[in-house]
């Protein structure tokens, strides 16, 4: 596999899961920014299914915020993945000014 397509397999793998995410950033290219930027808005997409999932075992209105926000994080997660896939370093919707991981 050349360093493209591992560019695109490690950026994508990076927001299926936490397993995913931790494979992509022990494996990658160190120097490759393209997975550097998934690897950060996968990075804030896992930290807010925990927040939902928080959420969700919460009585109330709360219940249906989280089933919202877990909808809301399905897509996301797919359209990480696509953008991932064409290579894409322009930052999801709403979460991509926010850095986590250098």
């Amino acid at each position: 596999m050349g360093t493209n397509q591992n560019t695109k397999l490690f950026s994508a793998l990076s927001y299926i899961g936490w397993i995913g995410w931790v494979i992509s950033f022990v494996l990658r290219d160190k120097e490759d920014e393209i997975v550097k930027f998934h690897l950060n808005q996968s990075m804030v997409l896992h930290i807010a299914a925990i927040i939902i999932g928080v959420l969700a075992r919460l009585h109330g209105i709360f219940v249906v915020i989280a089933g919202l926000g877990g909808l809301a994080l399905f897509f996301y997660i797919v359209f990480g993945i696509v953008r991932a896939i064409q290579l894409s370093t322009e930052p999801l919707p709403l979460i991509g000014d926010i850095r986590l991981v250098k």
